[in-house]
């Protein structure tokens, strides 16, 4: 018994604290509490090298980062000089070509990586000192050769090249010499002309007029000593020669009068990329830099944000729409971006407007706000797990000169941030009536309706203000029967019936990988098509006497009635000629500009109703694109587009010896370097 009355009165406090408590209310917050952030052992080297120290001894590496204190650099019509330096800076020093430097980092099994700001070593503690000498020695020795100079530039032009096809790419280009302007530093585009205009001694300028430790942070994070890690930078750094510090001061970019549209007419396009930007006067350790911070992410800076929940969840317009608030010591800059359909262009952009005009008209409400705060704190507390984010707090606190308690203060801060706040900083930072919306995109399919939004203009993809593009028509009198007889006119006319076999041979550029290309045809009615690698099988189509086959490294793909249509077209050289009698609709509906010539828009509809589009040029009636997409659930339509180019004939016939095929994530060059055609291939031949 008395154990019984011990437990009752040992329970009786929790039972009446427990039915004191409301459980239909979260509990309220704590007090934030502050951050024992771990500061760096820090020195200065007489040549001005300021150096960090972060000893973590969890794994027995070490890594070592230079960074010089640039904002940027007017380059001018040497645009991409800094980027090319920076390539260049790793490539041999004045005692090592890159061969042999390339094989004693190796042979030390770590990395050695250098950019236009930035050098970084990294390895295993043991080897740590033979590496950070050669890093030192890339620093102050760079061979600067102008042989591999030329080596960068290929590699940059071909960047470049690739870029041009990079809805993306053009985008960000574009949006940046807009909104910055072409002479700010951070407008400035890399081109063709200015990158071959960079000479070896715009390098050399570059590295000595940038490269001072004076204007330098060396930052140690991983298994070393503070003591050591200073005898290292002494002893390879030392002699390093102070120089004159550079001002960074930038002319201030001028924001438009009223919002404009900005159009780069893209034909390929099948999705239009929007971006709405503008500068914003904002750097770190602003009175409302956390505020601000806070706002953006509720606005569109993961996919809680409400761009996100618009126009993708409510809307289903893209995949995901986003935002970003980037402070700088010259000037930041806001931008909200997305992909979308063609079709819903002028939608997305309504909508993106109102989120950010709702979030600077309306208080957001408590709920939103504490999940965000609570989202952002969790991130903080994590990201100090890592010792790089000490030595990254470090160097903020040092460039952008904050208050030395700036990070422990950090959670105090966000925590104090409150509805008001969000609005002001939205207020202060977003102007709608200020920002340039930028569009790349089939201007034919998208311009119409813009605007409301603004005046629209045209640019090129370097951002150069050009005309509107004049929409390519087709001559009215052109049926589909006439246009079918054109095509085959073009593609021989009566030599195509002398043709019984066919065979192209060439290579397959994926991703980086070379793959061999195998086509046979033996008309009518057989055709097979294999890439391999090395003498392996990598996908393999073929109809083959009546039978169908569609495999991938081995894998039996399902032959639905779609896929049959497809191998039967394969095996003509000119299908068109079969649709009419097959039972296909092939319909004009229009023209576009194909590569910049204009093309004939047709509509194909197979007798399984799968429906695809066709262009063929307005003059040669070649076939120069084909495009088709594909529903996959649970994500947008995936578009296939098909370049053709590079005709040539053979025996009387035409054949494309250059094939495009964009995915959108990726692309597929096939050049063919061999065609031969009335071998006597057999049916055995094609296996």
């Amino acid at each position: 018994m008395k154990k019984l009355v011990y437990l009752f009165i040992c329970c009786m406090p929790i039972t009446l604290m427990a039915q004191s408590i409301d459980r239909t209310k979260a509990p309220a917050p704590g007090k934030a509490p502050l951050i024992q952030v771990g500061n760096p052992v820090k020195y200065t080297l007489a040549n001005g090298l300021q150096i960090f120290v972060v000893k973590n001894t969890k794994l027995p590496t070490v890594v070592a980062s230079l960074v010089i204190n640039l904002d940027g650099v007017k380059e001018g019509d040497k645009a991409g000089v800094a980027d090319m330096a920076g390539q260049l800076l790793k490539r041999g020093t004045t005692s090592m070509s890159k061969e042999v430097l390339d094989e004693a980092v190796e042979y030390l099994g770590g990395s050695l990586n250098t950019s236009s700001l930035s050098a970084t070593v990294s390895s295993l503690k043991y080897n740590f000192p033979k590496l950070f000498e050669l890093m030192s020695a890339v620093i102050l020795h760079p061979s600067l050769a102008n042989s591999e100079l030329e080596k960068v530039r290929v590699q940059t032009l071909s960047g470049i090249e690739s870029n041009k096809d990079d809805a993306d790419a053009i985008s960000n280009n574009v949006m940046s010499k807009l909104v910055y302007g072409p002479n700010h530093p951070f407008g400035e585009i890399a081109t063709t002309k200015t990158v071959n205009a960079v000479k070896i001694e715009d390098v050399k300028n570059y590295i000595n007029s940038y490269w001072k430790p004076n204007m330098a942070y060396l930052v140690f994070v991983g298994d070393i000593e503070p003591a050591e890690a200073k005898a290292l930078a002494e002893k390879n750094l030392g002699v390093w020669k102070k120089g004159i510090t550079i001002p960074q001061n930038f002319p201030k970019p001028v924001k438009p009068t009223s919002t404009y549209v900005a159009i780069v007419d893209r034909p390929a396009s099948v999705q239009s990329v929007v971006a709405i930007a503008s500068t914003v006067d904002l750097v770190k350790g602003a009175p409302n830099d956390i505020s601000a911070n806070v706002m953006n992410n509720i606005l569109g800076g993961s996919f809680s944000g409400r761009l996100f929940n618009n126009l993708r969840e409510a809307h289903g317009f893209t995949y995901g729409a986003y935002s970003s608030l980037t402070p700088n010591r010259q000037i930041g800059i806001f931008s909200a971006e997305a992909s979308v359909r063609n079709e819903k262009t002028d939608s997305s952009i309504q909508e993106m407007l109102y989120e950010i005009n709702v979030i600077r008209n309306n208080k957001v409400g408590d709920t939103e706000l504490n999940r965000m705060k609570n989202y952002l704190a969790g991130g903080f507390a994590r990201s100090l797990e890592s010792p790089a984010t000490i030595a990254n707090f470090a160097l903020n606190i040092a460039k952008y000169n904050l208050p030395a308690d700036y990070y422990q203060k950090y959670l105090t801060k966000l925590a104090a941030v409150n509805a008001d706040n969000v609005q002001t900083a939205a207020k202060d930072l977003l102007n709608p009536s200020q920002m340039h919306i930028v569009i790349v995109g089939n201007a034919k399919q998208i311009a119409k309706g813009l605007e409301k939004y603004g005046p629209v203009k045209y640019f090129n993809i370097e951002g150069n203000e050009v005309t509107a593009p004049k929409e390519a028509k087709v001559d009215a009198s052109l049926t589909s029967e006439v246009l079918i007889e054109k095509i085959t006119t073009a593609m021989g006319g009566a030599a195509i019936s002398n043709i019984k076999d066919v065979q192209l041979i060439g290579k397959v550029n994926i991703m980086g990988q070379s793959l061999d290309m195998n086509q046979k045809l033996l008309i009518p009615g057989n055709a097979i098509q294999t890439m391999s690698m090395g003498g392996m099988v990598i996908s393999k189509q073929a109809v083959v006497n009546g039978k169908y086959e569609m495999s991938q490294q081995g894998q039996q793909a399902p032959i639905t009635d779609e896929v049959k249509e497809g191998l039967d077209e394969s095996t003509h050289l000119v299908p068109e000629q079969t649709y009419v009698s097959k039972g296909y609709k092939f319909t004009i509906v229009g023209a576009e500009k194909v590569d910049g010539k204009d093309a004939i828009d047709v509509e194909l509809v197979t007798p399984s109703g799968k429906k695809s589009h066709r262009y063929y040029d307005a003059t040669t009636y070649l076939l120069v694109k084909t495009m088709k997409s594909q529903e996959v659930p649970g994500r947008a339509a995936v578009v296939q587009q098909e370049f053709f180019k590079n005709y040539q004939t053979v025996e009387g016939v035409s054949f494309a010896k250059e094939t495009t095929i964009d995915l959108g994530q990726f692309k597929m060059n096939i050049n063919y370097n061999e065609i031969k055609v009335n071998q006597g291939l057999k049916l055995e031949d094609l296996k």
